[in-house]
């Protein structure tokens, strides 16, 4: 079963500058070893004007946990986290067990 690697990526203190390093980070994301599909969201904001739970997400599916166990061990793993700290971008991680898909078109 598939096995998604979720990043949920606080807010920044300079969105700006988070934002200008970004496209660097998700091309280093996506040479982890094994991954399959790579998906990338920015949190929009709230209708009320106060500040979002989280910033961005990112999402890299591999083919199953053992993929993505050994994907975070790598020496490109350790690039792109490195890069995220340097970003000063903290977040939170979670791997998960894709379940289905859902085709509603």
């Amino acid at each position: 079963m598939q096995t998604k690697i979720t990043l949920i990526i606080d807010n920044p203190v300079d969105a700006d500058a988070f934002e200008a390093e970004y496209p660097a980070l998700a091309d280093r994301a996506a040479a982890l070893p094994g991954l399959v599909r790579l998906e990338s969201a920015k949190v929009l904001p709230k209708e009320d004007g106060t500040a979002t739970p989280a910033f961005r997400t990112l999402d890299l599916y591999f083919y199953d946990y053992a993929a993505a166990s050994r994907a975070v061990t790598t020496a490109d793993a350790g690039d792109f986290f490195g890069q995220l700290e340097a970003m000063k971008a903290s977040f939170t991680g979670l791997f998960s067990e894709v379940e289905e898909r859902w085709n509603l078109a």
